[in-house]
């Protein structure tokens, strides 16, 4: 008989399937130098980490400023109002030393949390319980929520005297959301809003400790968190968010970016394990805010997902940071031998680190396999039926008014800049530029080095170095040659063009126009691998910070400073582009002051659009005609608006002193 396995992307699988790499073939000219890239750029936010290890005092210092940060790459700056929970129990059931409630409670208006909570028959009045909130990985249980796969756990801790809240996840709860936004589903504007599942783990998580210490049976002072592989992941999240935890205990929920970028790890987990870096942090640091309180770093030694040399990693990291606390003794691992699963060691190893924390009672475990799930083949045997735990036991018991299938949508707030007064321009721009590089841009230079060329594939097209490793093709399609011409146009390539000049740039250009086609990273010959799912390359940027488009941006800023040294500085360069390519092009000219204007065709209304460019967080500060309007006195042209806006990018230009540097057409 096997315990139940679950996998971190929410599929149950067979033991065989364990073996299956997590790499995705090489399919793409580019893949060789944006793998080699991010692999560089993983290892170097990894070492990072020694900064941390300065000494306690600078830690502590810093660690108010760090914590803003992280509620930030969650999604949860500003923090969402602790709104009344409404918490109601649905149904009790007596068992053989346990009472289990199924209660729900909303973390948000309308945001329904399902859960089970186990505590003993009885309780001498006044008498308060340690607490544990159990979080839960991703197995599939369909509408019973994936709260019943883990019942022995919740069975277990009422028996010894403890209350355990018992959550089902967002994705996998009776209330079935999505965590596979950028994984499988294409919801690229995730990163745009800044909102990740991971956020809502968290602060699920956090509200639930909110109704624990409400229960007249629970020690607000002795609270614990624990679970496995997604809930492995949840356990990091909430304990370093709230410090009502005293012990954590994560499972197999943690990697370091090396592997999850530089070994793709990240292929096998979906988007609930991961925040937006939008700060560069080494990821040891998230665990490091926990410290120094207890903590049981747990895992396995043949897990595919959770690799031992990141454990080690972690591990030798978390040791040193512990110890600069001198609090080494509150920091312990456990290695299983095994797959990704519980085993008699990994339950003995929790209920004795929690036991000893929250209860001083040290004493081995003996009776950790009473009761457990058992999975034999096909069949799994539970010690209570699923359905006896449901919280809604009806389909038309569930909520109409729950926002939980469409909480992507409401849980990060939009910025929505108020429009600049006549005359007070400058400053308008300058705070909406400051607060783009502070989340959105932070990783792009106050200037973007010109590109280096590196050789000329054939005549008229050259290979160019816009960053270390990374490469942009430039092709001349037409013009008179730079000795006569009187302007440039860069033109952004889109996925799939051809190399000459697009038919929409033909209303535009002049006779006398050079014209160049810059492909930047992932496009023609750059182009790198997208497999549906995992997208491997696009969520991998999000850990390191960046994304694809930011790139693509960084590499026309510096194509047009290329462009602009060898064509001749005194000709003016524009830079065009249809669709997403049009907005790439304007970040572009707001990162380059020499480009002298934009041609935006057909631009997305917003960066909720499916065909809009992705920026991290940029929604969080403004959308596409604020971004627009930054260009602002610089020449704009807007053909085929669409739904774009262009009421506020007009008034945009007109309180910059510059009405007639917008043209739509």
């Amino acid at each position: 008989m096997r315990y139940l396995l679950v996998l971190a992307c929410g599929l149950l699988l067979p033991s065989r399937a364990w073996a299956r790499p997590m790499s995705q073939p090489a399919t793409q000219p580019g893949d060789p130098t944006i793998r080699d890239y991010m692999a560089r750029e993983a290892a170097r936010l990894d070492e990072a980490f020694a900064d941390d290890l300065t000494s306690a005092e600078d830690w502590n210092r810093r660690r108010p400023s760090l914590l803003e940060e992280y509620f930030y790459m969650l999604g949860l700056s500003p923090r969402p109002d602790r709104t009344p929970l409404n918490a109601a129990v649905t149904r009790t059931l007596a068992g053989d030393g346990y009472v289990v409630e199924m209660l729900h409670f909303q973390s948000r208006p309308h945001l329904y949390v399902t859960a089970n909570l186990y505590r003993p028959p009885s309780v001498e009045p006044g008498r308060r319980l340690p607490a544990v909130l159990y979080v839960c990985g991703h197995s599939n249980r369909g509408r019973n929520g994936n709260k019943t796969a883990y019942q022995s756990h919740g069975i277990w801790f009422a028996r010894h005297g403890y209350v355990c809240l018992t959550l089902d996840s967002l994705q996998l709860g009776e209330i079935a959301a999505i965590h596979h936004g950028t994984y499988r589903e294409n919801r690229w504007w995730w990163q745009s809003r800044g909102y990740t599942p991971a956020g809502v783990e968290c602060w699920n998580g956090i509200r639930a400790i909110d109704y624990l210490i409400s229960r007249s049976d629970v020690d607000p002072d002795r609270i614990g968190v624990t679970g496995i592989s997604g809930g492995g992941a949840a356990t990091f999240w909430i304990a370093a968010a709230d410090d009502r935890v005293k012990v954590a205990v994560p499972v197999s929920g943690m990697a370091d970016l090396a592997c999850y970028v530089g070994d793709q790890i990240i292929n096998g987990h979906c988007d609930c394990m991961f925040l937006y870096n939008a700060f560069g942090w080494p990821w040891t640091r998230i665990a490091a805010l926990i410290g120094p309180r207890p903590m049981l770093f747990a895992n396995s030694d043949r897990d595919p997902i959770f690799p031992m040399n990141a454990n080690e990693r972690i591990s030798a990291r978390l040791e040193r940071f512990y110890s600069m606390f001198g609090a080494g003794d509150r920091f312990d691992t456990i290695v299983s031998i095994g797959g990704h699963a519980y085993r008699r060691d990994l339950r003995q190893a929790a209920f004795r680190f929690l036991n000893s924390w929250l209860k001083n009672d040290p004493a081995e475990v003996a009776d950790s396999e009473v009761d457990l799930v058992i999975e034999d083949g096909n069949r799994v045997t539970h010690p209570i039926e699923p359905e006896r735990l449901r919280v809604f036991p009806n389909d038309s018991d569930i909520p109409a008014d729950q926002l939980n299938t469409r909480i992507d949508e409401y849980f990060v707030p939009i910025g929505r800049p108020s429009l600049p007064a006549a005359g007070r321009y400058a400053a308008w721009r300058e705070s909406l530029v400051r607060e783009l590089r502070r989340v959105t841009f932070r990783f792009v230079p106050d200037r973007v080095p010109p590109a280096r060329e590196l050789d000329a594939p054939s005549p008229g097209q050259w290979r160019l170095a816009t960053e270390d490793g990374i490469e942009a093709t430039l092709r001349r399609v037409a013009g008179p040659g730079p000795a006569r011409a009187r302007r440039v146009v860069l033109v952004v390539a889109e996925t799939g063009s051809a190399p000459q000049t697009p038919d929409w740039l033909i209303e535009f250009v002049q006779p006398d126009d050079e014209i160049y086609l810059c492909e930047p990273r992932g496009v023609g010959r750059n182009a790198w691998t997208r497999t549906n799912p995992p997208n491997y390359v696009e969520r991998s940027l999000a850990l390191l910070g960046r994304t694809a488009d930011l790139g693509r941006a960084w590499d026309v800023a510096a194509t047009a400073r290329h462009v602009r040294q060898t064509a001749g500085e005194a000709l003016p360069i524009w830079v065009a582009g249809r669709g997403a390519a049009g907005i790439i092009a304007a970040v572009a000219a707001l990162f380059e002051p020499e480009i002298h204007g934009v041609v935006a065709v057909e631009p997305p209304p917003d960066f909720m659009d499916a065909h809009a460019p992705v920026f991290l967080n940029v929604l969080r500060v403004c959308d596409v005609p604020e971004v627009l309007g930054l260009l602002a006195p610089r020449p704009l042209r807007v053909r085929g608006p669409g739904s774009l806006d262009v009421s506020r990018v007009r008034a945009i230009y007109a309180a910059a002193g510059a009405p007639d540097g917008l043209a739509v057409e």
